[in-house]
């Protein structure tokens, strides 16, 4: 009985790993993490192994904590940990950069139960917000700490000195696929057409909302002048990507112009991604998801007051 016991809690720790994986994208479905995982090993199977192991360190951390088991069941507490620890292998070099990602994944567990306590008065949610205060945190600490090493890309600029280059040509196929395979750090096209599979196996809505946020993506970025080079690599896409997701299905009030306002929010997320990328360019940090965790927060803020949004 023991034994069945035992085999039943670990089954179910996979499954909220798996939905863990999946809740990256605001979506609880084991099968939609799984084809997500097989996404990320088109693109590379260590990182494949190392979202899922970050994903179940999440789980497991939230487990021994004494957290809600609904709430681990959800996957709730292992999406942070998923991305933390994808961050920290990509960002960093060197082989100590696995043991600060299985760190990170730690405390992005503890840090997302600190942030839903935090938001819970507020009736809004967390979001990645957890996951990108611990990798900004922990970037930031390779210009202090030798044990830390920063990826060469991530090297401080001068703003004044930065070119703006909207030469080139503009792959849109590409662009399409990567800004939803961005999500999960995917610069590989048929990653990204396998992450939308997965999306619209567990919803075709959502499915639709991630083709109309990509479109509407692109053609924002592409019209104000982007670089085109950033516009193919999909860099403008993903975060309007999930704010659609929350704006118009998660986090909708079912009113009549939600659809209108996810388009909006999509839209304002590029613009946010551009402001963002040169704020933190002297600090040599990436944006991450926080464009997405700003512009959905500015629109879900605004149906206290605005609730036809």
């Amino acid at each position: 009985m023991q034994k069945h016991l035992n085999a039943s809690n670990v089954l179910s720790m996979f499954s909220a790993s798996l939905k863990g994986i999946s809740q990256v994208l605001l979506i609880e479905n084991a099968i939609t993490g799984l084809i997500v995982l097989v996404a990320i090993s088109l693109y590379s199977v260590p990182l494949s192994i190392m979202a899922f192991i970050s994903s179940f360190i999440g789980t497991v951390t939230a487990k021994i904590g004494g957290a809600d088991e609904k709430l681990i069941s959800q996957g709730l507490f292992s999406f942070n940990s998923a991305l933390s620890g994808l961050a920290m292998v990509l960002f960093l070099e060197g082989d100590q950069r696995f043991v600060i990602a299985l760190f990170s994944a730690v405390i992005a567990a503890i840090f997302t139960a600190g942030m839903m306590h935090l938001t819970k008065p507020f009736d809004v949610p967390s979001l990645t917000f957890p996951y990108i205060i611990l990798a900004w945190f922990l970037l930031t600490a390779s210009h202090r700490l030798e044990f830390f090493e920063a990826n060469k890309s991530l090297v401080p600029q001068v703003l004044a000195y930065w070119h703006l280059d909207i030469h080139g040509p503009v792959d849109l196929t590409s662009g399409f696929a990567k800004s939803i395979g961005q999500v999960y750090f995917l610069d590989h096209t048929w990653a990204g057409f396998l992450v939308l599979g997965g999306i619209f196996f567990a919803s075709r809505r959502l499915g639709m909302l991630a083709i109309y946020a990509t479109i509407i993506s692109l053609l924002t970025a592409y019209y104000l002048g982007s670089e085109h080079s950033l516009l193919s690599s999909g860099l403008y896409g993903y975060n309007a990507v999930l704010t659609i997701f929350a704006v118009s299905d998660v986090f909708h009030n079912k009113k009549k112009w939600i659809p209108f306002s996810g388009l909006l929010a999509a839209a304002t997320s590029v613009l946010i991604t551009a402001s963002l990328d040169s704020f933190l360019l002297p600090y040599g940090l990436p944006a991450l998801t926080m464009p997405f965790v700003l512009s959905t927060w500015l629109f879900l803020f605004a149906r206290k007051l605005m609730p036809n949004l």
